[in-house]
């Protein structure tokens, strides 16, 4: 039977947005998968390792207000450090305009809460998660880190290590409460199923990697 031209774009389009539909549902279900029993709400049960890894996000929001989404990621990772559950903490983001320096904001946050200057390492270059995760073993040379986040984005970031093969568990920190919380974590389900298409059929690389750091060593700009 032949149908109408009008008929065939429908069909195609409904079966797009049936795709989208399922690709979306298994991407969410596959990342709550992979990180059940690698999440701790609190410090004690946190397993030691060497780095713990600080994803980036803005100081500020509109009219500079703080955004809390910082300053709790700021205060779990240096409740973090002075549990003694980590030496160093890895703070990555994005650096890519002039007077936006998210791992700079973040060193100065964490120092103002006592973690000295020369166990905190900034990545400039950490854009995206997976450009945070894969820098984090490829440039720091850590494949055993702790994810310090809010949980939603530690479960994607569980997921993206778990491929890279880097042992990642998640200290999650204080969830955001208000409406922009809601937007935030509706917009973690495409961000999930984009997460699936880079890892799987685009095999997306970080933008930037760069010489290599060893934990240890002065970090670059120390003292500047």
């Amino acid at each position: 039977m032949n149908f109408p031209i009008p008929v065939k774009i429908l069909v195609v389009l409904l079966a797009a947005i049936f795709v989208m539909i399922l690709l979306t549902f298994l991407s969410h279900r596959a990342v709550e998968l992979a990180a059940q029993e690698r999440l701790f709400t609190h410090v004690t049960p946190v397993p030691k390792k060497k780095a713990a890894l600080v994803p980036g996000c803005a100081k500020t929001v509109a009219n500079d207000r703080r955004n809390s989404y910082f300053q709790f990621r700021i205060d779990a990772a240096a409740e973090l450090f002075h549990a003694g559950k980590c030496e160093y903490l890895i703070v990555s983001g994005d650096n890519s305009r002039k007077n936006y320096d998210e791992p700079t904001d973040m060193q100065k946050a964490l120092i103002g809460k006592g973690v000295p200057e020369n166990r905190i390492y900034r990545d400039f270059a950490g854009f995206r998660t997976l450009d945070s995760i894969v820098r984090a073993k490829e440039i720091f040379g850590q494949d055993d880190i702790i994810v310090v986040s809010q949980p939603f984005h530690n479960k994607r970031a569980i997921f993206i290590a778990k491929r890279y093969g880097i042992n990642a568990v998640g200290f999650n920190c204080e969830e955001v409460k208000s409406r922009v919380a809601l937007k935030t974590n509706l917009r973690e389900y495409p961000a999930r199923a984009k997460m699936m298409l880079d890892l799987f059929l685009l095999d997306t690389k970080p933008r930037f990697l760069g010489p290599k750091i060893a934990l240890g060593d002065p970090p670059p700009g120390h003292g500047s």
